[in-house]
């Protein structure tokens, strides 16, 4: 590794994977959902512009902090003037409460519980984001001028994919449950979808949508209860990774890094469109994910644990989940020039890197 830090690196990678940094300088930019890993690196993405002669007028930070306020947040709303950060409730507070709503130029809603522990345990909630919040806010826009607004629906939306749509392509209409455990996710997303859909054709609203597929890497908080979290939980604190299924379920996995500027070009596309954002290759079982994490963990933080199987106390662990998850990314390699590049084995050691360097986990 050389001298320079792993967060480092990646702003640098952003900076070279997109060029259109200008768009946003001396723009007013709201971000609900902020206090994620994915509002951990736009929200930093964002501020850094300042030192490259681009700031943005102002950047306004939302989120409900139900899963907790983590300490960057705070730090950044002290540290810059032009940051400012509101504990709002996209769905149930009004846009009133926030006069500084009605000036954005970008507005990116990610407000939504997207672990699977987490939005079991809150539903209700969940659902409330992905369709009442976004309903006031494509209301609020409905008649202002609005440079871009980007929904972040997920790859959720396609359910456990019959194996002739794997890869799957965006125009696949999914296999999804309206009923189960994982139904208040997928469902609200789907719903959320349909109402950037109608705000767009009935409006004219420049409304864009992505559907994350599998990211991981710094930011994520290590109770995330998302597998790249639980395997970087077990290794910096030694302990032995527990899987709750027989292994073989496959997903792809995409670098924080690479993600981000699929958003951000997705952002500032010129028309209504959704697109996959992930990770295309290779498509890797839970154990062989294990397998990577175990030998980088042994060289980073001389991890001495091993992989065990067991079965889920929770009944409903594994209802619904889809067997194979692995993106067709033909359409935003086409139309966005979306090339993600940063392999899992690179990903996955900056990631557990990047703990090292923080010496305090996330």
């Amino acid at each position: 590794m050389s001298s320079r830090s792993t967060f480092e690196k990646d702003m640098t990678y952003l900076y070279e994977q997109f060029p259109s940094h200008h768009l946003f300088a001396d723009k007013t930019i709201v971000i609900t959902g902020c206090a994620g890993f994915l509002g951990f690196y736009l929200t930093n993405y964002f501020i850094s512009l300042g030192q490259h002669g681009m700031q943005v007028k102002q950047l306004v930070l939302v989120d409900h902090f139900l899963l907790g306020k983590p300490a960057w947040l705070e730090e950044l709303a002290n540290k810059h003037e032009y940051v400012q950060l509101h504990a709002f409730d996209i769905a149930r507070d009004s846009f009133s409460n926030v006069p500084i709503f009605q000036q954005a130029d970008y507005f990116i809603h990610m407000a939504s519980i997207a672990s699977p522990t987490y939005y079991r345990q809150y539903p209700v909630e969940t659902m409330e984001a992905n369709v009442w919040g976004l309903k006031q806010i494509l209301d609020g826009y409905r008649d202002k001028p609005l440079s871009g607004l980007l929904f972040f629906s997920s790859s959720e939306v396609y359910g456990d994919p019959l194996p002739a749509f794997i890869p799957t392509p965006e125009h696949y209409r999914g296999n999804v449950s309206t009923i189960g455990p994982r139904a208040c996710y997928d469902e609200s997303k789907r719903m959320g979808e349909t109402l950037c859909y109608v705000y767009a054709s009935q409006y004219g609203m420049p409304i864009r949508i992505v559907r994350p597929f599998n990211n991981y890497g710094p930011g994520m908080k290590l109770d995330d209860k998302r597998l790249p979290a639980d395997l970087a939980n077990a290794i910096i604190h030694n302990k032995d990774i527990v899987i709750y299924s027989d292994g073989t379920p496959t997903r792809t996995f995409c670098y924080i890094a690479d993600a981000i500027v699929g958003y951000l070009r997705v952002l500032v596309h010129h028309e209504f469109d959704y697109f996959n954002i992930g990770m295309d290759n290779p498509e890797l079982s839970i154990k062989e994910l294990v397998d990577i994490y175990v030998q980088a963990g042994k060289e980073i933080w001389g991890y001495t644990g091993q992989c065990t199987f067991a079965e889920s106390e929770d009944g409903d662990y594994l209802t619904d989940s889809p067997l194979r998850r692995c993106p067709d990314l033909s359409k935003a390699k086409q139309l966005i020039g979306f090339e993600p590049s940063i392999r899992v084995e690179e990903g996955v050691r900056r990631y557990l890197q990047y703990l090292k360097e923080e010496s305090v986990p996330t």
